[in-house]
């Protein structure tokens, strides 16, 4: 059949238009489509008895089998990488001896070129492994996951523990192909007796065809120089995977508040999975940008969840609308001037016309929100009320002074406060803060301050600055229902750290400025 150039060309597009859909999603140039699974893992009820092999392959070969459900869903939707969250195949709070039957053997070594799926005869006790990998060649996909994995270690080895072999908390990488392309051990345990630290740690990234290089780390790590910061930094990574257990703590570390800031601070992408068990308040998984977030957070109901997102691939010259505008920079110190020669001790500054209760000035004329502390996050912050209908304050801790200027478009019958703390955190682990928060609490009494809240409806527009001594700054925005939302500018001047929002899109929860000063810690 002869055609003319008309309907020659027509097909010649047809064809073009489809090579760039995949199961119905067209893929945009710089674009890749990801997807995280949030999983309600099957867990083993007597963590702590001893099981043989066989048992404990079936017990993970349940969860193995909703994974690959959830990887044939997300190939189907166009995926073309997926992540699976920390301890989801395998569970958690196990002893040393009763994690052994379920650890698969790795090889930790660069010179060694594996595909488990095609390649099972190569090494002993990979069960595990091999099905991960069939589950990246059949569906063509990039799989991430998390697993525990062991490997002997001789005596003369002056880390190898007593009973001759390592236990790691395990990610593991594996192409389209199915070929084992990373494998990353964690290196901040959280109370995880059953594994080892490496004895250094792991900067490990794999490539990709779609966005170039990902590297890769696990929960508690997010929170550290090493090896998460150091990785980022010293590859010049912008994907992230991130395979994660979190239990969420309000209000400034909910899984996907401190997700999203993390990927802002640093100008990534994170394509983040966590575990669903709400009774032990774990949820909250996400794929995320610099300014966008694909995010769920359940704590009612139960089950897994998969999200499937398309996100600009973040190269070393992306840049975001989130630079300090010149209105923000004229107005940054025009009220409370006196702020930044001020001793720095506990002070509070608020607008002179403005009559509220409270402390009086050193001056006479005007009258000062009192100071209070409380406990938030197992640390002593240091408050000042936020009262009225808008205002200017000021409150500091040690080095750290925190500066707000507010104004509320309707006033509800809720308490705000602004607290600073500068200092060594030192429960669930030892690490040093520097953070201004400005946060709704728990009542209407100073006490509330600092407690888990989840629903706010007072819309704020504010501007929040700290001095910080640390250049590493997470700038947490969560709003009414564990959603997020996102500032209009951010940034250094004048050696302080600002947020700036105009109306948040609900009623605000937490609006902070989470420094990490690695080098106290």
């Amino acid at each position: 059949m002869a055609y003319t150039m008309v309907d020659l060309c027509w097909k010649l597009s047809v064809c073009f238009f489809c090579c760039h859909v995949v199961s119905g999603r067209v893929k945009r140039e710089g674009h890749y489509v990801a997807a995280v699974y949030e999983h309600e893992s099957i867990l083993n009820p007597n963590p702590t008895a001893l099981v043989d092999r066989q048992s404990a392959l079936e017990l993970m070969g349940r969860n193995l089998d909703i994974y690959e459900q959830q990887v044939v869903a997300a190939a189907r939707q166009g995926a073309q990488i997926i992540v699976f969250p920390e301890d989801g195949i395998h569970g958690f709070n196990f002893t040393r001896s009763s994690i052994y039957p379920y650890l698969d053997f790795v090889l930790y070594s660069h010179s060694v070129k594996w595909n488990p799926c095609r390649e099972p005869y190569l090494f002993n006790d990979t069960e595990v492994l091999q099905r991960l990998s069939c589950m990246a060649l059949k569906n063509k996909i990039f799989l991430v996951a998390n697993l525990g994995t062991k490997q002997p270690c001789e005596h003369t080895d002056p880390h190898c523990p007593s009973d001759g072999r390592y236990q790691f908390n395990t990610n593991v990488a594996f192409n389209d192909d199915g070929a084992l392309v990373a494998t990353y051990r964690k290196h901040n345990l959280y109370f995880e007796y059953a594994f080892d630290t490496p004895p250094e740690p792991d900067y490990k990234l794999f490539d990709t065809p779609f966005a170039g290089k990902f590297g890769m780390f696990t929960c508690f790590d997010i929170l550290f120089f090493e090896p998460a910061v150091n990785l980022i930094r010293q590859y010049n990574l912008k994907q992230v995977v991130y395979p994660t257990a979190w239990m969420n703590q309000l209000p400034l570390l909910s899984a996907v508040e401190f997700q999203q800031a993390f990927a802002t601070a640093f100008n990534i992408n994170i394509l983040a999975a966590n575990i669903h068990h709400p009774t032990l308040g774990m949820t909250g998984s996400g794929i995320y940008t610099p300014v966008k977030s694909f995010i769920y957070h359940n704590m009612e109901g139960y089950g897994g969840k998969l999200i499937v997102a398309e996100i600009p691939v973040i190269t070393t010259d992306y840049k975001t609308n989130l630079e300090s505008n010149e209105r923000f920079r004229e107005n940054l110190h025009h009220s409370c001037k006196t702020f930044t020669s001020a001793p720095m001790d506990d002070q509070v500054c608020f607008k002179e016309e403005q009559e509220m209760p409270g402390r009086v000035s050193e001056k006479g004329n005007e009258q000062l929100p009192p100071l209070f502390y409380a406990e938030m996050m197992y640390d002593n912050f240091t408050f000042v009320p936020v009262w009225g209908e808008k205002g200017e304050l000021q409150v500091c801790a040690n080095t750290l002074c925190c500066y707000l200027n507010y104004r509320r478009a309707v006033l509800t019958d809720e308490l705000y406060a602004l607290g600073v703390f500068d200092g060594l955190h030192t429960v669930h682990g030892t690490y040093y803060v520097q953070a201004c928060a400005l946060v709704k609490c728990g009542g209407l009494s100073f006490s509330t301050c600092g407690q888990e809240v989840t629903d706010a409806t007072a819309l704020i527009d504010f501007q929040l600055w700290g001095n910080m001594s640390t250049p590493y700054i997470f700038p947490l925005l969560l709003t009414s229902g564990i959603t997020l939302d996102f500032a209009d500018h951010m940034g250094w001047k004048n050696n302080h750290y600002f947020i700036s929002k105009n109306r948040t899109s609900s009623g605000l929860l937490t609006a902070a400025l989470y420094g990490r000063w690695y080098e106290k810690d």
